[in-house]
């Protein structure tokens, strides 16, 4: 997906101890991946070109994390499985990191998409990504927000009235208690 849009051919999954991968699949056949990369020593991704808006959150005491390499199947438009994996990604991030500040870069074209549909926020200036050498606007949204946001809407894709965003299509609070509490499970022993 990468490649095709001009970014480069060289996005490889590595094994980073900080980075969680997820897939969707659709009858076996993947049909999109996002990886999360929660701050450590190393920092995160973003830090390269955009450390000086990100130690802001971090001096304050936010825990960031960040949403990278989302790559969707462009012939599908399931929002379902599109919230699905960020739903997951908030999940991780917020259960078993307690991370409180999420950043993403994106091209200049998909910032309206973030910010309309899951609540990002700019963050300073456009400036050029090296690792794609294209340019990336760095996006935030709180924590805060998108547990609010999943409390008033998860669940309600069957009447999502006039919201314009993925939350309806993420699962309700009392399916995402119960996501998260599996998943922790799998961080203890014989889980």
């Amino acid at each position: 997906m990468y490649g095709w849009r001009g970014y480069g051919d060289k996005h490889k999954v590595e094994e980073n101890p900080n980075r969680i991968t997820l897939s969707a699949t659709d009858k076996g056949n993947v049909i999109g991946t996002v990886t999360i990369g929660i701050d450590s020593d190393a920092g995160i991704l973003a830090d390269e070109i955009f450390h000086d808006e990100i130690q802001k959150v971090r001096l304050r005491g936010g825990k960031v994390c960040e949403i990278t390499k989302l790559a969707f199947d462009p012939t599908l438009r399931s929002k379902m499985a599109l919230a699905s994996l960020f739903h997951v990604l908030f999940i991780f991030a917020h259960y078993r990191h307690h991370c409180t500040d999420v950043f993403i870069e994106v091209n200049p074209r998909h910032r309206r998409y973030y910010e309309a549909m899951l609540g990002f926020k700019a963050i300073g200036d456009v400036r050029t990504n090296p690792r794609v050498d294209a340019p990336a606007y760095l996006l935030w949204v709180s924590m805060a927000h998108v547990n609010a946001e999943i409390a008033r809407l998860g669940g309600t894709s069957d009447h999502p009235g006039n919201e314009r965003s993925l939350y309806p299509y993420f699962l309700s609070r009392r399916e995402e208690t119960g996501l998260a509490n599996r998943l922790l499970k799998l961080d203890q022993p014989g889980g």
